[in-house]
Formats: structure tokens, C-alpha cells, sequence
């Protein structure tokens, strides 16, 4: 890269870990400044993110920078070093491809210019860096299992123990019994063995106003079901923690992360690979009451597998990706606000009062009322023609508030431009008559540079177009519904119909009432800008208000809060 004066730049700094300092961020900018002060770069804007790992692009001011390339407010992007940039090499190259694209140049205070020898070879060392990063973490976690320490957490009914050494410090990774929540423990095992389920136990602790794992003693959140049976092969739940039984099993699983959204996904580890170790001093459960537990688990695992086994249509978990039903997810408790699940193969019910026992409503409904409610809702009543007529209005009030708020911004920029244009022209017109003087150059110097910042605001500004709703909104709306609808009775249109109106669902509230059809209120409230995507953008011609800077499809809710359909009672 030949270098150039003159060029805008943004600098980008970040740190990995809370364990780094905070100020690696200051010193990193100022080190940049330096870089750009000594190229003749103007510095318009910073981006910083904390205790971020470099391994992902999910980091919200490296996103941030790039939204800013797109919108042409910097030239140069400038950093430290290339990892402070990314560390992953799939990220780094699309950084430098896209960059590129938008002819934005990229300079570090480590390799200069950064040309695409840099990506291959920058981007191989730091996949290698972390690749051995995790490898010397792994070893050193083994170590300290083999030792009988802990590798990281502390399960329910232990706590640490940390005494001090001779050099002033603290052991780590010790535990002892916590005799209080060692004895909740020994209580829903042996409730287990008596014959109880899981979500009676629970019930019964949150009856009890017993605090559950991770509620830091102070008595918030609930014990679920879940807490209890967990799942057996990952380890987890309080019924499978080998740790109760004086057996510390490491290694169970692995992490790997998703490239698409960044989010980490448990893996099995082969059983050969688990690491196990006698803690003896550690156990809570006697070999005997573990042994009654595990043959009850054992025997109910048997018969949920063979029903499933003789129930084709029962639920398989390669499913597990898809909602079964039209509504999963999407139904709340009028009462306290919990999810309604199916608590048969046919009716919903509150999650809280059949699995916590911490609310009170009891009342179940059928899976296909609730549909056939939420459907016609959807079809007759969520985008009434009286209601569209009030959206376009309030609609178009907001977008004229908002235009008139975006032309005074402009007109205050403009006129500071203006002002700034005269000062130069008045210094130009002095030093040709004669008039210089050496502080001249100094004010124009500060005068060119307020110059360049103003016309960069001003770039920025969105042009105040107006955007209108089309009035056959409604119409367009109920014909496709009406067609989505129709489609769900279609097995092979069913999945993406439901996808879609699914969609166009915000949430759905049930309220029990005994005076209410099939014994509840349903609450309906649609998603506006799922509904306007539906109609094929019903926002007007105005380009911006349906494409992204990336260039992509989408409905942009310029005037935000206030614009959700209205909650309909069904």
C-alpha cells in the first residue's frame, strides 16, 4: 500500500479477558494515534471492545466498524497488532475481502500495510496460538482433576476451601462439604428411591422456600424437574453427579463452536477419553442409595423408550431443531408469565404450576383450540382496515416528526459548513493580498480539518425521504394469511407455512377464565415488521427503509417503540 495523507481513520483496540487490564485499551489508541499522527491521518472515530476473544466476530464495536466502512466514514481502519483485529482465520480474510471491497485500507502498528501475506501467514499463527492455547488449558485442568481439585465450578452441596500457604497465598480448586445443601441433596435422592418424580421433588423444595443451585443463597429462582433428572448420559442434574458418590468424573464432553453464530455446542467425548478419580471425602451418597437410583432411572428410561418405540408419531430428537406444533414457544401464562407447554400429547398447560409448582393455574386447554383461536385472530382481527387506517396516520405523523428532525440536523451542519467556508475563503483571500502571517497556516489547518469532519457528518445523514404504508395493506395481508393457513393442511408446504406464521407472532398470553371460551382469555399480539415483510414491504418506495447497509432485504422500524399491533383479545 502506497501510503497516503490526508485519510480519515478509525482506530480499533481490544483486550480478550477480565483477567487483562482495562487500560490495554488506552494504551493500545494511543499507540494508533501515534500511527496516524505520523501519516498525516485524521482520527474520526474509535472502536473498543473489552474482555472479548478475537476467536469470534460476534463482538459488538468490531461489528460496529464495519457498519461504519459501509456507510464511507473512514479511509483507514488502523490497530495495534492483526490479532487485535480477529484471530480466526475465516474472519480475518472476510475482514480484509470486505475492507477491500469498500476500499478501506488496513494498517497495524505491528505489520504496516496489511496485504493478503499477512492474512495467510497472521491468520495461520493465531489459529495456531489458539489451538495451543486450549491445548495447555486442557492439560493443566487434567492435572488438577488427577489431583482431586476442582476444574472448574462448584457442583450443589459443596464449597470451597482455601487456605493460605506460607508465601502469603491461597489454595485453589480444594472443596468441602456443604453439610446444609448436602442434606437437600441426601433428601431428593431419597425421596427419588421412595418413588417420587423428579417434578414432585421440585414442587416440594419450592414449597419449602429451599434456594436452588445457583441462586447465590439469597432464596431467588425456582427448582425445576430439570434441576433434578438432568440428563444422564451428559452427567448433569442432581441424580447423575458422580461427585455425590465420592467419584470426580472429568472430561465428559467438549465444546465446539458453531462458525455460523459463534454460540458454543456441547459434544460427547468418547467414555475412554473421561477422566475419573476417588474423592472419598467428597461423598454424600452412600453406594447402596446411588445403586436403588440409578436401577429406578434405568427402568424409566426402559419404558419411555419402548412407548416410543411403539408410537411412530411419537417425538424424535432430530426433530428437536423444529417446533412440533404450530405455537411451541410462543404461549405465555397470563398468571406469571411462564411458558405453556404440552403437558399431554394434546393439551397445553402453565410450566411453572406442572413442573415448579409455584403458580396456581391449573388450567389446561387443547392444542387445537388454541390454534384455531390464534389462526383466526391472525386472519380477522390483527389487521383490521379501522386499525391500518390509524397505523398510516400515526405512522405518517412519526415519519414527518422524524423528517423534520433529521432536516434541522442537516440544516444546523450545513450552516456551520457554510461558516467554516467563509473563515477559509477570508484566509485565502488575506494571504493574497499580502497579509500572511505564520499563524495562518495553524487556523488553517484547524479550519480544513472541521471542514472535512462536517462534510463526513453530513455524508452520514440519511436524506430525509418521506415514507408512506400503502393503504391496501389490509387486503394484501388477509389473502396471505388465508393462503398460509390453507397450506398448513399441505405436508409438504406445512413446515414453511408455519415457519411463517409463526413469524408473524409476538407472543401469546392465556389467562384462565371460567367465562371465557374453552376456559381462557387469549391475548394476541402480532410482530409489525414480520406483518409489512409478509405484504412484500408495504413501507412505500423509500430504498432505505428496505435495504440494510449490507445490502440486504429488510424492514427497518425507522419510528420504534408504539408501531406493534394492538393486543387482541380472542
Amino acid at each position: 500500500m502506497r501510503e497516503k495523507t490526508g485519510l480519515r481513520a478509525a482506530i480499533y483496540a481490544r483486550y480478550s479477558t477480565d483477567l487483562q487490564s482495562a487500560a490495554s485499551i488506552t494504551d493500545q489508541i494511543r499507540i494508533c494515534r501515534r500511527v496516524a499522527e505520523e501519516r498525516g491521518w485524521q482520527v474520526v472515530e474509535v472502536f473498543a471492545d473489552e474482555a472479548i476473544s478475537g476467536a469470534t466476530h460476534l463482538r459488538p464495536q468490531f461489528q460496529a466498524m464495519q457498519q461504519a466502512a459501509m456507510a464511507g466514514r473512514f479511509d483507514v481502519v488502523v490497530a495495534e497488532a492483526l490479532d487485535r483485529l480477529s484471530r480466526d482465520q475465516e474472519h480475518i480474510a472476510g475482514l480484509h475481502k470486505r475492507m477491500r471491497f469498500l476500499g478501506v485500507e488496513m494498517f497495524t502498528k505491528a505489520e504496516g500495510a496489511i496485504s493478503e501475506m499477512h492474512i495467510g501467514l497472521g491468520g495461520t499463527m493465531s489459529a495456531l496460538f489458539l489451538r495451543n492455547l486450549a491445548e495447555k488449558t486442557h492439560r493443566g485442568l487434567e492435572g488438577r482433576v488427577k489431583a482431586g481439585k476442582s476444574a472448574g465450578g462448584i457442583s450443589y452441596g459443596y464449597q470451597l476451601d482455601r487456605q493460605p500457604l506460607p508465601d502469603g497465598t491461597f489454595t485453589t480448586g480444594d472443596r468441602i462439604i456443604d453439610e446444609a445443601q448436602a442434606a437437600i441433596v441426601r433428601r431428593i435422592f431419597t425421596e427419588y428411591d421412595q418413588g417420587k418424580s423428579a417434578r414432585s421433588i421440585a414442587i416440594g423444595l419450592n414449597k419449602d422456600g429451599i434456594a436452588p443451585p445457583r441462586s447465590g443463597g439469597k432464596g431467588s429462582g425456582t427448582w425445576s424437574f430439570s434441576t433434578i433428572s438432568g440428563n444422564w448420559k451428559r452427567g448433569t442434574g442432581i441424580l447423575n453427579n458422580d461427585l455425590y458418590r465420592g467419584l470426580l468424573v472429568w472430561n465428559r464432553q467438549r465444546y465446539v463452536k458453531d462458525p455460523d453464530t459463534g454460540k458454543r455446542q456441547a459434544r460427547m467425548n468418547p467414555e475412554a477419553e473421561w477422566i475419573a478419580e476417588e474423592v472419598p471425602h467428597l461423598r454424600i451418597i452412600d453406594d447402596a442409595l446411588w445403586s436403588r437410583v440409578k436401577q429406578r432411572q434405568g427402568a424409566i428410561r426402559d419404558d419411555i423408550l419402548t412407548e416410543r418405540a411403539n408410537t411412530p408419531d411419537a417425538p424424535k430428537i432430530e426433530r428437536g431443531h423444529r417446533p412440533r406444533y404450530l405455537l411451541s414457544g410462543l404461549l405465555t401464562c397470563g398468571c406469571c408469565g411462564a411458558g405453556y407447554i404440552m403437558i399431554s400429547n394434546a393439551r397445553y398447560g402453565c410450566s411453572a404450576a406442572r413442573n415448579r409448582g409455584t403458580c396456581a393455574n391449573k388450567k389446561t386447554i387443547a392444542r387445537k383450540d388454541v390454534e384455531t383461536r390464534v389462526l383466526n385472530g391472525l386472519h380477522t382481527r390483527l389487521m383490521h382496515p379501522e386499525l391500518i387506517r390509524e397505523y398510516i396516520a400515526t405512522w405518517q405523523q412519526e415519519m414527518q416528526k422524524e423528517r423534520q428532525e433529521s432536516l434541522a440536523a442537516r440544516g444546523e451542519q450545513e450552516r456551520r459548513l457554510a461558516k467554516v467556508a467563509k473563515e477559509i475563503n477570508a484566509v485565502v483571500t488575506a494571504i493574497t493580498e499580502g497579509m500572511f502571517h505564520p499563524s495562518m497556516k495553524a487556523k488553517m489547518d484547524t479550519l480544513e480539518a472541521e471542514r472535512a469532519e462536517l462534510e463526513a457528518k453530513l455524508a452520514a445523514l440519511p436524506d430525509p425521504e418521506p415514507v408512506a404504508i400503502h393503504p391496501g395493506l389490509s387486503e394484501t395481508y388477509t389473502r396471505k394469511v388465508a393462503d398460509l393457513a390453507a397450506a398448513l393442511n399441505d405436508p409438504e408446504a406445512r413446515p414453511e407455512a408455519a415457519d411463517h406464521l409463526r413469524g408473524l407472532i409476538e407472543s401469546v398470553t392465556l389467562t384462565p377464565d371460567p367465562d371465557a371460551p374453552n376456559g381462557h382469555l387469549i391475548e394476541l399480539r402480532g410482530e409489525l415488521g414480520a406483518i409489512l415483510s409478509l405484504c412484500g414491504g408495504g413501507l412505500g418506495t423509500n430504498a432505505n427503509a428496505r435495504r440494510g447497509t449490507a445490502g440486504v432485504r429488510q424492514v427497518t422500524m425507522v419510528a420504534g417503540v408504539g408501531f406493534e399491533p394492538t393486543t387482541f383479545r380472542l
